[in-house]
């Protein structure tokens, strides 16, 4: 029977960090899209989208395949704190500390969005730091819920918001700031919400839930993994069963065709139930399959690009940033083709920086580092 297999140096699992390194590389690609495609879709809300618009093939799945990004770092977000959690208790940290600095690094992270993003870009704009920053911080009370309640409060959060919206939101008009931070998108002048917290909020918390259960099977993976891929499969099926029967379930966003780009042209903003169940239903598949190579192989190289680009995940988010904008000054908005040869440009810069700093946050364990 495998065991789960940790990076004695840091006492992470690889084929978590695997994951989390795949989809910031697919991240930088959406970014980097965002800098320099010309073409690039954005019309994953019924704020975004207008009906009858046709979307190039090739634009919507680069689009689609980043879909997968937020979710995905959202969830093992809510993972890592408790995997985190579980091995502080049995080094002897007490709880008072624990949750104190789950608070402090939510607040941090929170911070960064609400001053550094939004002075860069000239109004308060609430992105995906915002939703993990609040999130962070509201697991410190929920997770004295226990499993069982956090993963009913997380399905209730995800099936019933477009419930609360229908009564709540008109697409379009204006939205109350309670409404809007927790809830609903807004697309403002003066400030934009593109991640309300709650909808959110409960992928953390189902990641939570799965990292419990992951801790408490160190003896063995293999409930972990059957348990995952039936998840998975499930997730999947209720996905095609809301999008066959085109009404509750994507956020006002319904079927204009019987084509593949138009069942998978799911709301992100805020993210549908659909959304939810197709994003987080490939994932847990992914995370099966990484955790089966992990089982074969091993951490065999831990300076692969992937496994250092998910060590240090915050980190690069916050560089690759950095390195888009510079990189804005000496090149030009272009094509689909130059926008995939541009984001290999910024992996390629990033790795030395990521492994430097991934050496320094090991180095000093204690530093401030370790919030990032």
């Amino acid at each position: 029977m495998m065991t789960i297999q940790f990076d004695k140096s840091t006492q992470r699992i690889a084929a978590i960090d695997w994951l989390r390194g795949l989809v910031m590389i697919l991240m930088a690609l959406d970014h980097t899209s965002w800098f320099f495609n010309t073409s690039r879709i954005f019309a994953d809300s019924v704020l975004l989208h207008e009906t009858g618009n046709l979307f190039a093939t090739d634009q919507f799945f680069t689009r689609w395949i980043t879909h997968l990004c937020a979710p995905t770092f959202i969830f093992l977000a809510g993972t890592s704190i408790a995997v985190s959690n579980r091995q502080r208790r049995e080094q002897g940290i007490s709880d008072a500390v624990i949750d104190r600095e789950l608070l402090f690094r939510g607040a941090l992270i929170l911070l960064l969005d609400l001053c550094a993003f939004s002075l860069i870009g000239g109004k308060v704009v609430l992105q995906v730091l915002y939703a993990i920053g609040v999130g962070m911080m509201l697991m410190v009370p929920l997770q004295r819920l226990g499993s069982r309640m956090v993963l009913f409060l997380s399905i209730l959060i995800l099936a019933g918001t477009e419930l609360l919206l229908m009564v709540m939101w008109e697409p379009g008009s204006e939205v109350p700031l309670g409404l809007a931070v927790t809830f609903a998108p807004v697309f403002g002048e003066a400030y934009s919400v593109l991640y309300p917290a709650l909808p959110w909020l409960a992928i953390m918390m189902l990641g939570w839930v799965f990292g419990e259960r992951l801790m408490s099977k160190q003896s063995g993976l293999w409930p972990v993994e059957r348990l995952l891929m039936v998840s998975g499969l499930t997730a999947l099926a209720l996905f095609w069963v809301i999008r066959s029967l085109d009404g509750y379930g994507n956020m006002f966003m319904y079927l204009e065709g019987n084509t593949l780009v138009q069942w998978l042209h799911v709301s992100k903003y805020p993210p549908s139930l659909a959304y939810a169940l197709l994003e987080l239903g490939l994932m847990v598949i992914i995370l099966v399959l990484l955790i089966r190579w992990e089982s074969f192989i091993g951490t065999i190289n831990r300076n692969g690009p992937i496994l250092v680009f998910g060590q240090t995940a915050l980190f690069f988010y916050l560089t690759h940033f950095c390195v888009l904008a510079i990189l804005r000054l000496v090149l030009e908005r272009g094509s689909l083709e130059q926008t995939y040869w541009i984001t290999l440009l910024v992996l390629i810069i990033l790795y030395p920086i990521c492994r430097i700093y991934r050496s320094l946050k090991w180095r000093h364990p204690r530093s401030l580092l370790r919030f990032l």
